[in-house]
C-alpha cells in the first residue's frame, strides 16, 4: 500500500516548518521541504531566495522550482510513498501555483501540468493551509532576508488568494487551519483536522486544485 503525501502551505512566516515537524514525529514520516529536500534542491533554494534580486524572470524561477522538485520527487517523495511510508513536505506544487501563478501571473493551467509533468503525476493526498493573517505573519518575519520575503504587499497579498482560492476549488483535499496562537495550540488544531479527514476519506486521493485536470 502507496504512502500519502502530506503537504503544508501557506504564507511567509504562518509556522509550516514547525507544524510539517510536528506532524511527520507524530506519524512516523518521512519530513521533507520544498525548495529542497536533496543537494539540487538546496542549491536551487539557495539560488531562488537569496539569488538577485533583479532580472530574475518569472519563468526561470518556475524552473528553477520544477527543476528542484523532480529531483525532490525522484530521489525522497516517490521512493518513500511506495515503499508505504507517508511523507510530509512544507510546501509542494501548490506553491508553485501561488507564488509563481498568482503571485507572479503566469498561467495557471500551464504551471499545473509543469508541476504534475516535474513530479510524475504525484499530487499531496491532502494540503495543510495554515491561515495567518498577514498583519501578524509581517510581524513574525520582522525586516525580509529573502527575495520573496521582500517582494511587496501586492505580491503576498495574490499568494495568499491565490491559496484561498485552490482551498476552495478542493475542499475535500484541503484542511484550513488556524496558524495563530502557540505552536502547541496551533498543533492540536492540525491534528484533529488531520484525524478527522483521514477518518472521512479513508486514506486519500490524490487533490489537485489547479486549473488543470492533471492526476496522479
Amino acid at each position: 500500500m502507496a504512502g500519502r503525501l502530506i503537504a503544508f502551505e501557506g504564507g511567509e512566516a504562518c509556522g509550516k516548518s514547525t507544524q510539517a515537524a510536528r506532524l511527520a514525529q507524530r506519524l512516523g514520516a518521512v519530513l521533507t521541504r520544498e525548495p529542497g529536500g536533496t543537494a539540487l534542491g538546496e542549491a536551487v533554494r539557495d539560488l531562488v531566495l537569496h539569488g538577485p534580486s533583479d532580472g530574475f524572470d518569472a519563468r526561470a524561477e518556475s524552473l528553477l522550482m520544477l527543476a528542484a522538485r523532480a529531483q525532490h520527487v525522484s530521489e525522497v517523495v516517490a521512493p518513500a510513498l511506495g515503499s508505504g511510508r507517508d511523507v510530509v513536505t512544507d510546501r509542494f506544487s501548490h506553491s508553485t501555483l501561488a507564488y509563481q501563478g498568482y503571485g507572479r501571473g503566469l498561467d495557471l493551467d500551464e504551471l499545473t501540468r509543469l508541476c504534475s509533468w516535474a513530479a510524475q503525476g504525484i499530487w499531496p493526498d491532502v494540503v495543510i493551509l495554515l491561515d495567518v493573517p498577514a498583519e501578524l505573519a509581517w510581524e513574525r518575519v520582522g525586516r525580509a532576508t529573502d527575495r520573496l520575503e521582500a517582494a511587496g504587499a501586492g505580491f503576498h497579498l495574490r499568494v495568499a488568494e491565490g491559496f484561498a482560492a485552490m482551498a476552495a476549488a478542493a475542499p475535500a483535499g484541503w484542511l484550513v487551519v488556524d496558524g495563530t496562537g502557540t505552536v502547541e495550540e496551533v498543533a492540536d488544531r492540525v491534528g484533529a483536522s488531520f484525524d478527522r479527514w483521514a477518518t472521512r476519506s479513508g486514506g486519500g486521493q490524490p487533490q489537485v486544485a489547479g486549473p488543470a485536470s492533471a492526476r496522479r
